[in-house]
């Protein structure tokens, strides 16, 4: 746009912000400009005893996301925040009092494909794994397509699975799904959380080693769309995630269950693991397969492996 101010944006708001609830005396919104294809508008109206004033209504907030959207384009400073304010005039006749403030905060810039927390974290997770094994060179499997702000389907740069030995059997881990979010300023790990499946040191070639090193991948693409599926696990113990293709006969499922190991070194806190176990239909015989996330059949599983939650 040639020519937006502030001016120009309270005159906008200003009609909208006024037809507020009754009990409300003042309201406050902070707005960010759109970064790495995000943007948010969050806040309301407050009460004379500064409580929040119920207002049904998203037009205000996407009312304000559009007036945002007309500073930035307009812009000649750099800023990335918006925070707009609304005061209840003390006579009926008199105009409500609005503001309007922008401010750059480096804090909510988002993480660009260069960012060191990315290696951070992978450094962390390597290390974990070293002290359970030995971690082979190169990964099981990878998929490394990104967007331009290093996000995969893990929203992180990192989609891979490691292979570790150890004495007596094999780790393959996902590499990846604790990577702090790439092109947002979440501080958090990822997904918070690493799945893992463990198998006899002698069971796998190089051929196999790929096949589930690919299916773990797959299992991730499905944590990181469900994103909470950590907490569940930890709620559960143990939960019925997905079934397996015919190519996996007999096994037929996934069992997702809580393990006591736990990455320390994290960016944002400690991540715990999550052991992944293919299952056949029998072994949930007798179980409630149907209940929230199958999560008695699912522990019941796992106890006739001898897999202590």
């Amino acid at each position: 746009m040639a020519s937006y101010s502030i001016d120009d944006a309270i005159r906008e708001l200003a009609p909208a912000l006024s037809k507020a609830p009754a009990r409300a005396v003042s309201g406050e919104w902070t707005s960010t400009t759109m970064q790495a294809g995000h943007s948010s508008s969050t806040g309301g109206y407050r009460d004379a005893a500064g409580k929040t004033v119920s207002d049904d209504s998203r037009d205000l907030l996407r009312d304000i996301g559009d007036v945002v959207e007309k500073l930035d384009a307009a812009a000649t400073e750099r800023f990335n925040q918006v925070v707009v304010r609304w005061k209840k005039p003390a006579l009926p006749f008199m105009r409500a009092q609005v503001t309007i403030e922008t401010s750059f905060d480096q804090a909510i810039v988002p993480r660009g494909p260069d960012d060191a927390i990315y290696e951070r974290a992978a450094s962390a997770r390597r290390a974990f794994w070293q002290s359970r094994g030995t971690v082979r060179g190169g990964f099981a499997a990878e998929r490394a397509t990104a967007n331009v702000y290093a996000q995969t389907k893990w929203f992180g740069p990192h989609r891979r699975i490691l292979v570790i030995d150890a004495p007596g059997r094999m780790f393959l881990a996902t590499d990846g799904l604790s990577t702090p979010w790439a092109g947002i300023s979440d501080p958090e790990n990822g997904v918070e959380c690493e799945l893992f499946m463990e198998f006899g040191a002698a069971t796998l070639d190089a051929t196999t080693i790929a096949d589930w090193g690919n299916l773990l991948i797959n299992l991730g693409d499905l944590v990181a769309d469900g994103y909470r599926v950590a907490r569940d696990v930890e709620k559960h113990g143990a939960i019925l995630f997905c079934r397996l293709t015919a190519d996996y006969l007999p096994l037929t499922r996934i069992v997702l269950g809580r393990d006591p190991g736990r990455i320390d070194g994290m960016p944002f806190g400690s991540v715990p693991l999550i052991r992944a176990t293919a299952i056949a239909e029998t072994e949930i015989e007798g179980g409630d397969a149907d209940e929230d996330w199958g999560a008695s059949a699912a522990r019941q599983a796992l106890a006739k492996r001898g897999i202590a939650l």
